[in-house]
C-alpha cells in the first residue's frame, strides 16, 4: 500500500500530501512539528514535502535524517523546480 501512495504521489503529490494530513494521525507534525512548513509545503513544493516527512518519518532514527533521507529530499527538490519550471515555460509557449 505504501507503494502505491509513492507512485501516486508523483502523478498528484499535493493530493497525497493532503490524504496523509487527513488520515496520515501526526506523519507530518513529527517531521516538521508545526503547521506552517507543510501548508508553504502543500502551496509550493508539495513533492518535497512528502518526500522529507518520509525520509524523517521511515528512514531517519531519533530525529536525525540519513544521508539516502537528503539524497532523496534533494531529488524531490529539483523535481518540484522541474514541474514549476515546465508548466510555466509550457505557459509561454501557448500564449505567445
Amino acid at each position: 500500500m505504501p507503494w502505491l501512495l509513492g507512485c501516486l504521489a508523483i502523478v498528484s503529490p499535493r493530493l497525497i500530501l493532503f490524504l496523509v494530513w487527513l488520515f496520515g494521525g501526526n506523519y507530518l507534525s513529527r517531521a516538521y512539528g508545526g503547521f506552517l512548513l507543510p501548508v508553504l509545503g502543500f502551496l509550493f513544493l508539495p513533492l518535497t514535502t512528502l518526500t522529507f516527512a518520509f525520509a524523517h518519518n521511515a528512514l531517519g532514527s531519533g530525529g536525525q535524517l540519513t544521508s539516502l533521507g537528503w539524497l532523496l529530499t534533494a531529488l524531490a527538490v529539483l523535481i518540484d523546480i522541474g514541474i514549476l519550471g515546465g508548466h510555466q515555460r509550457y505557459r509561454r509557449q501557448r500564449s505567445g
